[in-house]
């Protein structure tokens, strides 16, 4: 592994924030500064009476201490007039409420952020609300994590925690305030304090994004009022021992905490069910005692499972869940109970004879292949958003999201779990999580003795809120650098207390533990632009075993998108200026500007001529790249020597108006890069690699094909046709096998310096399964190898694609027809007919298909069989698009194309 100083965004570090989710609207988000409101109007939470219910608070009224003037006695007693509050959310920080109120701007737009005045947050906010219970016969908790950076709690005028003990995002506290709630209307009051990343084991946003103002201030996980009566149950959890590798059977073990909260000694039942199997359990408990309760096929044989229901990742098979109920029973009246999902899979994950660890579900391996997840800048949680972005992962093939930190609510792993994406949650790099182990030049504070109990407490309650869910397959407990002794053990402590099911991970980059040994991933880079054909090294970033973040850097939105998130002005300066620093970059010095990527952007296909010219190049530079990083790993996975076994791309998403690391905007549009991840990722896969010529046929499935045809043909950019080649009766094996068809002459004869290459796959019926067009030029991109940075490896020359700006127009028709389901919440398919009309011999190349309304103005989010397609002249394509009817609010479809040399035009698609 080449050396370096540090892993991972050695300067990138300088503003850091926190993050969680965003919604598909930006009118919501968008709005001028108005008056406070009067009054700010919680909801009041109506808490059932009903023992083992759980009643998340609806919404807090929220102001800054330094407006409020009384007492936390006062401000936490019902009744306490909130004149001048704001209304915020169950899960809200403070910036996003405000934001929700009007008082900014768009802060997606241009340099809007900028003008909000952080002075405003660096002092404690309260969020108070009320909460309705008819008695108080039961007992009442408060149930909450997700606090940001910490709180003062009070109920009814009362302190119940101090923000000593109510620190950290990830921490989970259950309060008894019993004694204090009365018949009729309770207040809760938090006190939040302000946070910052590098001082507290919270969340940082690092070189992602600019970092929001408030750095995330408040409570962005629901709180919740539990009612029960005098034994809890709480813990409750489900370990699966699956017989592998035939699956025949499964070895259930169902565990709880049963707890008596009075003073008096209690016999309580316990009893529940799995699958139609039922058992049960007298248990007798001291005063305020807990015991764990336990049911194993031993004493309960029906929690051994003939034939079980095994969940798969998607692509791999289906994803069935089990059902856990308990209830805790005194005197024959329920107590308590509780409910749990989970799924019966094994993971595995040993490290292979490189040392690179590889992945095994259910006995069979697979290479994964996902994205880095970010939330929305200001933590604000859409379930929609959440599912349309885990449908966009499975719609490009891919299989795994990885959360670095920012850890999503349970929707987000229960989503994961029905569609099958395995995720890999860990901490943070960067700041206060690596303070303890950063090296030299990184940020956050060393810890001090606090900070390790609440490191523990938050390994603890993400361990024990995660373990069920199927799609989790690991836990990394270090991200650019590994835990020292101290901090390894108390995390591993607390994951062994929780049963944790999957391997634990020392670090996301090649670092070692004392206990878990060597990490068995990279994290080498790199992240800002390189050439494709540096993927095919098995060295650095390149296809070989477990890059844990790795892109060519920059991800230039659609120019739909860019007209939206910047000024005129920015992106004249976009394009016309490489140096300039861009503020929808990041606030690191090492990416702030475009400058590498422009400057490959002009050496490979010539200065851009303005700002279209500019976002169309940039398409096709990053169709071809990202395309080439998932072939290259997945063209390497099954190789005898050092086999690639992951890659995640950095990154799948951004948490706002981004210009790098992402496969589709914040708005859910779809480029270059979208296409390119989604043409490598097919099933069925014929590419060309880089490094040798030569043209591969990867089988993803499960089975093996047989009795396909490959043709690779060459031509000049003017369409000229200069090779052409057929090999009948390829076969390939399943399970990412792949076999070489052919490979490619290192000269033609008249062939051009730029050129293209068209390779068709068909299979034994002569239906085409696979289609791949490459632009490659006789002269290579040059890599500087010894002058690799951890964050690129330096080009000393660029391919020369500057051929394809001589191509001729080819003009493309469009026919387009759309069929609904007809419900309010149904969706819509428009299919759409290219033809490449031209009559000449030039080729349409990367024409693109827009769903756009009446105004022009992209329908999103959309799925499409195939996009950004390549036709010869009188060759056609049949493409579907799939989207909410709803999205179209109210107007009829068109489709609107464009392509490298091909006009835009817009049809009707009703």
């Amino acid at each position: 592994m080449f050396p370096r100083p540090a892993p991972r965004r050695r300067l990138a570090t300088a503003a850091v924030a926190l993050g969680l989710l965003c919604s598909l609207s930006t009118s919501a988000w968008a709005g001028s500064r108005d008056p406070a409101p009067t009054r700010a109007h919680a909801r009041v939470t109506r808490v059932p009476s009903a023992a083992g219910s759980s009643t998340p608070l609806s919404g807090y009224a929220i102001q800054s201490t330094a407006k409020v003037g009384d007492s936390p006695e006062a401000v936490s007693s019902p009744g306490y007039p909130a004149t001048g509050w704001y209304p915020a959310g169950p899960r809200s920080t403070v910036l996003a409420a405000l934001l929700a109120n009007g008082l900014y701007a768009d802060p997606f737009y241009s340099t809007n952020q900028q003008k909000i005045p952080k002075a405003d947050f660096q002092v404690p906010w309260w969020y108070r609300t009320d909460f309705m219970v008819a008695d108080t016969a039961e007992r009442t908790y408060l149930d909450f994590s997700g606090v940001i950076s910490a709180a003062d709690v009070y109920v009814n005028g009362r302190q119940v925690a101090k923000a000593a003990d109510v620190a950290g995002a990830y921490t989970r506290h259950e309060l008894d305030v019993t004694s204090l709630v009365r018949s009729g209307t309770n207040t809760v009051a938090f006190r939040i304090r302000p946070n910052e990343p590098n001082k507290n084991l919270t969340m940082g946003w690092i070189d992602w994004l600019q970092p929001p103002p408030d750095e995330n201030m408040g409570i962005v996980r629901d709180v919740l009022v539990r009612r029960g009566g005098p034994v809890a149950l709480r813990d409750a959890h489900v370990v699966s021992k699956l017989a592998v590798p035939s699956l025949a059977t499964a070895d259930l073990t169902v565990k709880a905490q049963a707890r008596n909260d009075s003073d008096a000694p209690v016999t309580t039942e316990v009893s529940g069910s799995v699958g139609g199997t039922s058992f049960a359990r007298t248990v007798t408990l001291a005063a305020h005692e807990t015991k764990t309760v336990t049911f194993t096929p031993a004493d309960s044989p029906g929690l051994h499972l003939t034939s079980p229901r095994v969940w798969w990742p998607a692509g791999m098979g289906d994803q069935p869940l089990y059902g856990l109920d308990l209830t805790a029973s005194v005197a024959g009246t329920p107590s308590d109970s509780t409910h749990e999902t989970f799924g019966i899979r094994d993971v595995q994950a040993p490290l292979n004879s490189d040392g690179a660890r590889q992945y095994r579900i259910n006995g069979r391996k697979l290479l994964i292949k996902g994205g880095g997840w970010s939330p929305d800048e200001f933590l604000r949680w859409d379930r929609t958003y959440v599912e349309d972005r885990l449908k966009y992962a499975l719609d490009l093939g891919l299989n795994t999201i990885r959360l670095e930190g920012h850890i999503e609510p349970d929707e987000f792993f229960e989503l994961a779990d029905r569609y099958g994406v395995l995720t890999l949650p860990g901490w943070e790099c960067c700041d206060k999580w690596e303070g303890q182990v950063n090296g030299s030049g990184e940020s956050g504070d060393k810890w001090t003795p606090a900070d390790y109990p609440v490191a523990k407490a938050s390994m603890a309650a993400e361990a024990a809120r995660l373990r069920d869910h199927p799609s989790v397959i690991s836990f990394l407990i270090g991200s650019d650098f590994a835990p020292d002794a101290t901090i390894e053990k108390n995390y591993l402590d607390a994951l062994r207390a929780a049963d944790w099911p999957t391997p634990v991970v020392s670090a996301a980059s090649a670092k070692s533990s004392p206990q878990l040994g060597s990490s068995g991933m990279k994290m080498t880079g790199p992240y800002d632009w390189i050439p494709p054909n540096y993927w095919y090294a098995k060295r650095e970033g390149g296809a070989t075993g477990f890059n844990s973040e790795t892109s060519a850097g920059p991800d230039i939105p659609t120019l739909d998108t860019l007209r939206r998130m910047m000024s005129p002005a920015e992106l004249d300066t976009l394009w016309k200026n490489p140096s300039t620093k861009q503020y929808h970059r990041s606030p690191s010095p090492v990416f702030g500007t475009l400058k590498i990527y422009d400057n490959a952007l002009a050496g490979r296909y010539g200065a851009p001529t303005g700002l279209t010219d500019y976002v169309r190049k940039a398409q096709l530079a990053q169709y071809e790249n990202v395309r080439a990083q998932y072939e290259a790993y997945e063209r390497n996975q099954t190789d005898a020597s050092k086999p690639s076994t992951g890659v995640i791309y950095w990154m799948f998403n951004s948490g706002w108006t981004s210009l790098h690391w992402q496969l589709m905007d914040r708005y859910l549009d779809q480029g270059g890069a979208y296409f390119g991840a989604k043409k490598a990722n097919e099933p069925l896969h014929i590419q060309y690699s880089y490094d040798n010529r030569s043209v591969v046929v990867v089988d993803n499935r499960h089975g093996s094909a047989t009795g396909l045809t490959a043709r690779a043909t060459l031509f000049n950019p003017d369409g000229t046709q200069k090779y052409d080649k057929t090999v009948t009766g390829v076969t390939v094996d399943g399970d990412g096998a792949h076999t070489t068809a052919l490979t490619l002459p290192a000269s033609v004869s008249g062939l051009s310096t730029t050129y293209l290459v068209r390779l068709v796959l068909t299979d034994s019926s002569g239906k085409e399964v696979s289609r791949n067009v490459y632009w490659l030029s006789t002269k290579p991109d040059t890599l500087d190898w010894a002058g690799t940075d951890w964050y690129y490896t330096p080009t000393t020359s660029y391919a020369d694609l500057k051929g394809l700006t001589s191509m001729a127009q080819a003009p493309v028709s469009a026919t387009a027809t759309t069929t609904s389901t007809g419900s309010s919440d149904g969706t819509s398919t428009t299919t759409v007919t290219l033809r490449a009309t031209g009559s000449g011999k030039t080729p349409a190349l990367l024409t693109d298909a827009h769903l756009v309304d009446a105004q022009g103005r992209p329908v999103l989010p959309v799925r499409w069989s195939d996009n950004q397609v390549s036709l010869w002249p009188g060759e056609s394509v049949t493409l579907t698009a799939t989207y909410r009817t709803a999205d179209l609010h109210g107007s009829a479809p068109r489709v609107r194309t464009s392509g490298w040399n091909t006009p835009e035009t817009t049809v009707p698609a009703a």
